[in-house]
């Protein structure tokens, strides 16, 4: 962090001294600076950012599913705060909030996965426990769906790339069993993985089912509960885990990991129709004309030479909703929503201001395709051209370190942050390289496809605590958080966004 933007050399002060005696006072001007961008990043406390968390896990904002009105309530919330610390609003007309079509899907209890089996001739049910052994589709349709399954890999036609998942059987009418991703690895063979990326969204394989006339899917993909993919009125599909992979496999005379194996090694299709019959009941309403909102508050630079240059600082505000219970995304990512608050309130009261101009970037439907941040960088607020950074966070909530994905890709832009860490926070903080080729996950992705200098800043545990997984279920709650790291993050990122602002070449580009 620089001490003062408008050093006078010493030299002159000394040359100055006995004729201008009031030239003096500059030499107080640094430690003033100094003492009051101290005051500003202790200012941003643990106990304020773990308030900002509690509030926006709480039932009144229904799990923040972009489009629902809770969502809108908690997006008028945030703007709230930043109006009253004086964050200038940088949305559409004047407001804070810049709105994008944004169709969702409301999940509703009574929802149902169960497997028909026949006992010494009597069929019996084997019903799924939610949420351990399935989580309904986050936009699946309405009804109930009763099939036969057929093992279909990856739900992948590929005629370019000679492979057919649906080659050779009849899958009219059936529920298919799904694997997500692809049967290439985008580390072992990145421009092999470049052909095979489109058959790896979701979207792409439920259109594909979908098209293949299927009635129902069941997703090995968790089960976590998800929001992205796309919505066909009548397929009903939910996502499973291993207790009803191997159900379904179980009798067939195939066991699923060598059968996945298998795949990856041949490159062969191994679909087959496996016998089971299975019963899919989902309880939804959709909403195609749903709007989404991002956020968007902005301070101001004060230096007239760099004020028309941009750092941003983001993180996604949504969640998943309910599915059909409560998905309150502490970590994910009500962790980054508070540290952005934290930074922003910071830096709106600290009477030293920031050179290049600073924008808050609260993204909706980060969990809904990344479309929020689609929206932004192809309606961008400030040009995208003259953005030197993109900071964004994701699960900055619990451990004691912090990591910096992409921080390799950009050394420049890390030695800010290591010399920030260094001189304040004192914590373990590492940088890995980030190669952006699988479908968007994060913010970031959008934004380094434009080609703007983009990171992600998170924490973690350097001893993990053994505890039930917590990503996309109901146990992303308030208990594992841990406030002093969303503090020091806060901290960390105040000082090396206000040591930016003021560097008067920052190009990251390069």
């Amino acid at each position: 962090m620089k001490k003062n933007r408008h050093i006078i050399p010493l030299s002159l002060i000394l040359a100055l001294a006995f004729f201008l005696p009031a030239a003096l006072s500059a030499q107080a001007q640094p430690a003033s600076n100094e003492a009051e961008l101290l005051a500003a990043l202790h200012s941003i406390s643990s106990h304020t950012l773990y308030d900002y968390v509690r509030e926006l896990v709480s039932e009144k904002y229904g799990g923040r599913l972009t489009g629902t009105p809770e969502y809108n309530a908690c997006a008028n919330w945030v703007a709230a705060l930043l109006k009253n610390w004086g964050v200038h609003p940088a949305g559409d007309g004047g407001s804070y909030l810049q709105a994008f079509p944004n169709p969702y899907t409301l999940v509703f209890p009574g929802c149902e996965a169960y497997l028909h089996l026949s006992v010494k001739g009597a069929e019996i049910k084997k019903y799924y426990r939610y949420e351990d052994e399935f989580i309904p589709g986050g936009t699946s349709g309405n009804g109930e769906a009763t099939a036969e399954v057929v093992y279909i890999g990856y739900g992948v036609t590929a005629p370019e790339l000679n492979y057919d998942d649906y080659g050779g059987i009849d899958v009219k009418g059936k529920i298919l069993l799904m694997e997500p991703e692809v049967p290439v690895s985008s580390g072992d063979n990145p421009e092999l993985f470049k052909k095979w990326r489109p058959y790896s969204f979701h979207q792409y394989k439920l259109e594909n089912a979908v098209g293949h006339g299927a009635k129902g899917m069941l997703y090995n993909y968790g089960p976590i509960g998800n929001p992205n993919n796309s919505f066909r009125e009548g397929f009903i599909y939910s996502h499973v885990g291993d207790a009803v992979v191997a159900d379904i496999f179980a009798g067939t005379g195939r066991d699923h990991k060598a059968t996945v194996e298998r795949t990856w090694k041949t490159m062969k299709p191994q679909s087959f129709a496996t016998g089971k019959i299975f019963t899919l009941k989902n309880n939804t309403e959709h909403h195609p004309e749903g709007v989404g909102n991002n956020v968007i508050g902005l301070i101001k630079g004060v230096d007239p030479a760099l004020k028309a240059e941009l750092i941003i600082l983001g993180g996604h505000l949504d969640h998943l909703g309910r599915m059909w219970e409560l998905m309150p995304g502490a970590n994910d990512n009500a962790t980054a929503v508070a540290v952005m608050l934290g930074v922003a309130e910071a830096m709106s009261k600290c009477q030293v201001k920031p050179g290049r101009s600073v924008m808050f970037l609260f993204f909706g439907a980060e969990e809904q395709a990344v479309a929020g941040s689609d929206f932004y960088i192809n309606h961008p607020a400030f040009p995208l051209e003259k953005t030197a950074v993109f900071i964004n966070m994701e699960g900055p909530g619990i451990g004691d370190k912090i990591g910096v994905m992409a921080g390799k890709n950009f050394p420049d832009f890390y030695a800010f942050l290591e010399k920030a860490n260094s001189r304040y926070i004192h914590r373990v903080i590492e940088a890995s390289s980030f190669a952006n080729l699988a479908r968007p996950r994060q913010d970031t992705a959008r934004f380094l496809w434009k080609g703007v200098p983009s990171v992600t800043v998170g924490a973690s545990e350097t001893v993990p605590v053994q505890r039930l997984p917590s990503y996309h279920n109901t146990r992303d709650t308030l208990d594992p958080i841990t406030p002093e790291i969303m503090e020091d993050i806060a901290q960390l990122l105040f000082a090396a966004i206000m040591d930016m602002s003021d560097e008067r070449s920052l190009d990251f580009r390069k």
